[in-house]
């Protein structure tokens, strides 16, 4: 059966952790393909409210099976303490199954991504500090950890004596930090990975087993389009990609195979990070917008910090939905918009005097500035609505005037945080 594909079509915190959490009581696998702990997919069901950071999206259904796929940064004491925090809060244990070809993100990629943030000072990128992008430096630099050399001693030794050779020359040198020896790291990561062994398998064996199964299998992406590093606003992009279209690479799975795209999105705007965001609210309307969005407001799942907002950008979203081969798109947080008068959205972008509606590259996007159209709100609270004809007219207006701007089919609305406060099309 073909697969099924839940990604951004923004800068991230769209909301696709909802989005899969409900897809995934139909579904049989639910795949994480790419990133690591950097960023965090809010799930509110009947257990209670979780931010899931390296876990799929599938983890409160007993019946799903669960798989970290290749193209992840595997955080292996983060994952192991996701998995704590859930038996603490009584949920069943999921099934889990972490690809053998994974990469390990390592103590000191965390630590080299600390330091060069604290180097750069205000002209930082804005990084979680995760260790995101110097793990993906040294995967594509050859100087990786597979999961499978965790249980090869030998293997592992020689790969950390090489990888510290340059680092500890980075830390000595650049950034005036203590060098690190292998012997401080081989304890934790021997300890780490006999936790981890046993979820340890050939996950792509798997997969296609499902797929000749004729089995649902569902794959996420974290954070959206525009964080994409070849599509994306660089330099400011997040250090893997994000799109549909790599889920194949970070999955496993055959790229014909996938053949429904959902992009996700804000009925508004959300941003956590830097880089050029046209339609940002600030001062009081920020304010207001960010205390209203979600369950408990806009701030990021992995760091806390208040995500910027702004209005719906429909130059940037038909853009992410078309670098993400969207069949279709859910639209999130469509109650939080309730409170409004009337509702600005960003039809173009006004670059050297001219209208727009292309999605330039970053040198012309921090130079551009929204062509605001403003639709009437509606006033109301929607939040207990399950059917599209129920909705105020003016917000049946707002969603068909984002579906032509955005030119993709609506077909999934969330007017809540909860599994089901959703609206289908």
């Amino acid at each position: 059966m073909p697969a099924t594909a839940v990604v951004g079509a923004n800068w991230g915190d769209e909301g696709k952790g909802k989005i899969t959490d409900y897809l995934a009581a139909h579904t049989d696998f639910v795949v994480r393909f790419q990133g690591g702990n950097n960023a965090g997919h809010t799930i509110i069901n009947e257990f209670g409210k979780f931010a899931l950071h390296l876990l799929p999206s599938g983890v409160f259904y007993p019946a799903v099976i669960n798989v970290i796929g290749p193209g992840v940064a595997l955080h292996i004491r983060a994952l192991l303490n996701e998995l704590q925090a859930l038996r603490e809060r009584n949920i069943p244990a999921p099934q889990l199954k972490i690809s053998n070809r994974a990469q390990v993100l390592l103590p000191y990629h965390q630590l080299l991504d600390g330091y060069e943030e604290e180097r750069l000072g205000d002209r930082q990128f804005g990084s979680t500090k995760k260790g995101i992008a110097p793990f993906y430096a040294d995967k594509y630099l050859k100087l990786g950890v597979q999961v499978a050399d965790l249980y090869d001693p030998a293997r592992l030794r020689d790969c950390l004596e090489q990888a510290l050779v340059a680092k500890n020359v980075l830390f000595h040198h650049l950034y005036h930090k203590p060098t690190l020896s292998v012997a401080e790291l081989v304890d934790q990561i021997e300890t780490d990975a006999a936790a981890l062994a046993p979820y340890v398998c050939d996950t792509l064996s798997l997969l296609h087993q499902g797929l000749a199964a004729d089995k649902q299998i569902l794959v996420e992406g974290q954070l959206g389009a525009l964080r994409d590093p070849d599509h994306g606003i660089y330099p400011y992009p997040t250090s893997s990609s994000p799109l549909a279209g790599f889920a194949s690479v970070g999955a496993g799975i055959p790229p014909h195979q996938i053949t429904r795209i959902i992009a996700v999105t804000k009925a508004y705007s959300s941003c956590v990070g830097a880089g050029p965001f046209v339609t940002e609210l600030f001062g009081g309307a920020a304010e207001a917008l960010r205390q209203r969005g979600g369950d408990a407001g806009e701030y990021g799942a992995t760091t806390g910090r208040p995500r910027r907002v702004g209005w719906f950008d429909a130059v940037a979203t038909r853009y992410g939905c078309q670098v993400q081969g969207a069949t279709e798109v859910a639209l999130t947080n469509l109650d939080v918009l309730g409170y409004l008068d009337g509702i600005p959205i960003a039809t173009a972008y006004q670059i050297a005097g001219t209208p727009s509606t292309v999605f330039p590259t970053t040198n012309v996007l921090e130079r551009a500035r929204p062509v605001l159209r403003t639709l009437p709100g509606w006033r109301c609270d929607i939040s207990g609505v399950r059917d599209f004809r129920a909705l105020p007219p003016n917000a049946q207006r707002y969603v068909a005037t984002l579906e032509e701007l955005i030119e993709t089919p609506i077909k999934w609305i969330s007017v809540g945080p909860q599994r089901d406060a959703m609206i289908m099309r």
